[in-house]
């Protein structure tokens, strides 16, 4: 009952500021679209295509997060929170693929310039837009990223991360197009230059994405700090003398344990589950309730060998 509670708070937190989020690159997609036509800004119109890829980054989180907050039934016993991990790895890859276009865009106009074509500096209106973007795109990083660090949720986090990538890119932009307009058109590769930087910075955060979401998918164990603080918290139980066999991975938002414990041979069946739901319980405690925990309780070995207690 506790985690049904949690995880329907936890969904509705993510529904609200995806739609903030989604709200504010509606309204950045058709102000900066408009402006990079009217201003004739390369740059501006990359941004607005970011912004589009962000809107449907938003759309992939709610209807993955969704998935991912399902219980557990007979064909996933282990939850659905592999769905927000998925969503991550399609929200890093979007954003790989709008970093490349970009990317693309600006060396396709450069080497225009270098081939004697005239590029034309971009409007006013067009430098305005890339200012709002920036403000606005940053101001959604803050509050996204704040709520998914708070409900643990890397499809957020990842979606946070593609928000700022978007300030990134305007702020590119701003020194591309203001230096244009200031400059002149002999300095309007600016423009397209700053694109093809900007884009270096939203495919190095499309990589570290992607990176995380294809260790959970390949079930890559927990850090090691992590792992130690495991460990740790078992070894506070007194009856505990000895943990082997540790074995973890993330489940979208939460995590599984898998450990082995030895404990004194003569221990009671009854005891050695009373300290086994005593370690359960401080180990969700830390890493949260719908943490998945399987310990294998074992005798203490002398010489390598178990040893059976006495009558």
């Amino acid at each position: 009952m506790k985690e049904s509670i949690e995880n329907k708070a936890r969904e509705r937190s993510i529904f609200r500021v995806t739609i903030g989020g989604s709200i504010i690159n509606v309204v950045l997609l058709v102000f900066k679209f408009t402006a990079g036509v009217l201003g004739g800004s390369a740059a501006m119109i990359a941004d607005a295509v970011h912004s589009l890829s962000d809107f449907i980054t938003d759309a992939i989180v709610l209807v993955f997060v969704k998935l991912g907050n399902k219980p557990s039934d007979d064909s996933h016993d282990y939850g659905h929170g592999k769905y927000e991990t998925l969503a991550t790895a399609i929200i890093g890859i979007a954003l790989f693929g709008v970093g490349i276009m970009i990317c693309y865009s600006g060396v396709t106009k450069i080497w225009w310039a270098i081939q004697g074509k005239q590029l034309h500096s971009p409007g006013m209106i067009a430098l305005v837009a890339a200012i709002v973007s920036v403000v606005l795109k940053e101001w959604a990083f803050e509050f996204t990223n704040r709520v998914g660090k708070k409900v643990n949720s890397q499809a957020v986090i990842a979606n946070a991360w593609h928000h700022r990538s978007d300030a990134y890119s305007s702020i590119g932009t701003v020194f591309g197009i203001g230096g244009a307009i200031l400059l002149g058109n002999e300095w309007a590769v600016l423009d397209p230059l700053a694109a093809m930087i900007v884009s270096f910075f939203i495919v190095k955060a499309a990589y570290g994405l992607i990176k995380q979401a294809f260790e959970e998918l390949l079930e890559a164990s927990l850090p090691a700090c992590v792992e130690s603080e495991i460990v740790k918290i078992a070894e506070e139980d007194t009856y505990v003398s000895q943990i082997h066999n540790l074995r973890t991975r993330r489940i979208g938002n939460c995590i599984a344990i898998e450990m082995h414990l030895r404990m004194p041979g003569d221990t009671s069946l009854y005891e050695a589950h009373q300290h086994a739901s005593n370690i359960e319980k401080r180990l969700r405690d830390r890493f949260g309730s719908g943490t998945h925990i399987s310990l294998h309780i074992e005798p203490l070995k002398v010489n390598g060998s178990y040893v059976k207690p006495k009558s």
